[in-house]
């Protein structure tokens, strides 16, 4: 006897709740469509649904997107690290709370005490013809944060080393929800022969069709819900083998939405503008912003920044405030307009030759006008660096580009040899967009502030 197994996914989300409606829609159709033939169907997510760039999920901290997968239907869901490391650790102890579905994450705990209820290293469906699925969950593992914040995060190979056989010997199939990224997803799937099927996340890949190493299927649908996945899978209980797996993303413009699921987003937003309506403070006069100049807001924002991590020197680029202040009241929802970003305060150490070069580096053309996406920046551009601590004098070349003649920190010239203190946001720790600073040996991580929390106090001083 075979029976085909339906599994449908979200990755990614990032509270872009403009296509939710669409993809509840998608869900509900496949939905009655499988239980008229019989056919198991699960839906999963795998993490990053939360992303506190939206308003909704800024104000209600999370519980609406839970009330959202609660109400889609879904089954399993594994936490991203936008789940992980950008709520304090109370709020994400207590967000799946109201969970209706299971909450696998193999390698994340609670440092002081029992974890939450809702935390499982993985579950196991079992079909109405007996078939059991087991899925289990592994988030990405950015120890530092995650200790900041109270959690432990372990190496996923070093979980998977000690637990693949215990799931193996529980389940017919294996699927792992992954919210790792593509580097580890095809590594794991050399390593690990009992999986199955890897649904992946977290870098945002596509798979329209899967992409199979050995013999492992792995999949993903990109971000933001623009597609959809789907995982068909055929058992022979007879043979007791997994005869057939199939994986396709889909995109949703042709669905229709679910007028339910606008009408309950309309009352979420609702919720949030009554939560962040709430003024912290007045302007006598207005503060306007500009990516390409310093301006006294960011000026004043930067002073901020060093005071608060006692740096002797802060940077912060302009692009990090979205639009200006008007004069009167500012309130919560003002400061989550005009600065959105996931991103928290940090402080690193840099030798002077380094920071010479990452000064120059962020006073090119290429790097103000860099139009970055995601590493916690949730703006337009990168804009122009602006300091606090230190003093930079900069001059034209004949094309008339930037460049830098000398630099002074606490009014005196910097020393190549001398190692100095640097506050900034953490996004520049990632990647390679300043190599000095993700290079740095020295790392200090200040959470669970965010850089907009920096600027209310910015505000409030000022005022």
């Amino acid at each position: 006897m075979e029976e085909n197994i339906f599994l449908y996914y979200t990755n990614d989300i990032h509270s872009h709740f403009e296509n939710w409606p669409k993809i509840v829609a998608y869900w509900n159709k496949q939905r009655s469509y499988h239980r008229q033939r019989n056919e198991a169907m699960f839906t999963v997510d795998i993490g990053d649904h939360v992303d506190r760039f939206h308003p909704i999920t800024e104000a209600l901290k999370g519980k609406a997107n839970v009330e959202l997968l609660n109400k889609a239907g879904y089954d399993v869901v594994t936490i991203g690290n936008n789940e992980g490391i950008t709520l304090p650790h109370d709020d994400l102890y207590s967000l799946y709370e109201e969970a209706a579905f299971d909450v696998v994450c193999g390698n994340l705990s609670n440092r002081e005490g029992p974890n939450p209820e809702w935390l499982k290293p993985y579950t196991i469906k079992t079909t109405e013809k007996g078939t059991k699925i087991a899925m289990l969950g592994l988030t990405a593992p950015f120890k530092t944060f995650y200790r900041l914040l109270g959690w432990d995060i372990s190496s996923p190979f070093e979980w998977l080393d000690q637990t693949i056989q215990e799931v193996r010997n529980q389940a017919d199939i294996v699927v792992f929800l992954s919210h790792l990224g593509i580097n580890d997803d095809q590594e794991i799937a050399r390593r690990y022969e009992d999986i199955d099927v890897i649904i992946g996340g977290h870098t945002h890949h596509l798979f329209k069709e899967g992409e199979w190493v050995n013999n492992t299927l792995l999949t993903a649908a990109g971000k933001h819900g623009v597609y959809v996945g789907e995982v068909i899978l055929t058992w022979d209980a007879e043979a007791n083998m997994l005869k057939q797996k199939q994986a396709y993303a889909y995109h949703l413009n042709e669905q229709e939405e679910a007028a339910s699921v606008k009408q309950l987003l309309e009352e979420y937003q609702a919720k949030a503008s009554d939560v962040l309506n709430e003024p912290i403070t007045y302007l006598s006069q207005p503060l306007p912003v500009h990516w390409f100049k310093e301006t006294q807001i960011i000026k004043e924002f930067v002073h901020t920044l060093r005071s608060w991590t006692d740096a002797e020197c802060a940077m912060l680029n302009a692009g990090v405030l979205m639009d200006g202040f008007s004069d009167g009241a500012v309130t919560r929802g003002d400061i989550h307009r005009i600065c959105p970003h996931p991103m928290n305060p940090c402080k690193v150490k840099l030798q002077g030759d380094e920071l010479l070069e990452v000064v120059r580096h962020a006073h090119t053309k290429r790097f103000m006008e860099l139009k970055l996406k995601g590493f916690g920046f949730r703006g337009e551009i990168i804009g122009r660096m602006v300091f606090s601590g230190m003093e930079v004098t900069v001059s034209r070349d004949r094309d008339g580009n930037e460049y830098v003649k000398n630099v002074h920190v606490a009014g005196e010239p910097l020393q190549m040899d001398r190692t100095y203190e640097v506050a900034t946001a953490d996004t520049f720790t990632f990647g390679k967009f300043l190599p000095g600073i993700s290079n740095s040996a020295y790392k200090q991580f200040y959470m669970p502030e965010l850089l907009r929390d920096l600027l209310a106090h910015t505000l409030i001083r000022i005022s």
